[in-house]
């Protein structure tokens, strides 16, 4: 048997680690409860991502400003496999991407960015949850806005006010109060959670 230097004992045998994701394979994951289309990349939208990242879900994490360096995104190599991390020139073009009966949460950096996003996916009509970061105010004005598009393409009154029923603003499970993102991020995946019992 080799000796041991002065001083050091021999090493018990490396018992086998117990991994820290609870599913090991694919085979094991039960199925997601919700696939998200999360636009934007702001401080609200990172705090989702975090929240996600232990979560029974499929994401795809939209965003247009990834190549400006003022408003850069996050480094995404550590990210979970089924959160997919999608930069873009084209935020609106990727709705049509989207699987049918996706939830979708829009919050961009900008609202003339999130009135297109919306008005994409109210035309498709097939999503299970649309919500969209903001106040009561900006609600009413994009419901406005909407509402008088939707009329001019044809649409009954009947389907317009039917569509625009399905938009949530302010996002967030009701009694959760506060401003900070992560407070909002918290309150708005309850909500997708909630929803999918």
């Amino acid at each position: 048997m080799p000796s041991l230097s002065p001083g050091l004992a021999a090493s018990p045998t490396p018992r086998p680690r117990t991994p820290l994701v609870p599913h090991d394979s694919d085979e094991d994951r039960p199925a997601p409860r919700f696939h998200l289309e999360l636009h934007g990349a702001g401080p609200v939208g990172r705090a989702i991502v975090r929240l996600l990242a232990d979560v029974d879900c499929t994401v795809r994490w939209i965003d247009e400003r990834s190549d400006s360096a003022e408003l850069s995104l996050p480094a995404t190599d550590g990210l979970p496999a089924h959160i997919q991390h999608l930069p873009t020139d084209h935020a609106v073009a990727e709705v049509a991407g989207a699987p049918p009966g996706a939830c979708h949460l829009v919050l961009t950096h900008r609202h003339a960015l999130d009135l297109p996003i919306v008005q994409a996916i109210l035309a498709r009509g097939d999503f299970a949850f649309l919500g969209m970061l903001g106040s009561p105010a900006k609600r009413a004005r994009f419901v406005e806005q909407i509402g008088a598009q939707l009329g001019e393409a044809g649409a009954s009154d009947a389907d317009v006010q039917a569509a625009l029923q399905r938009l949530v603003c302010p996002i967030g499970l009701p009694g959760i109060v506060g401003k900070a993102p992560a407070v909002i991020a918290i309150a708005a995946v309850a909500q997708l959670l909630q929803g999918r019992r």
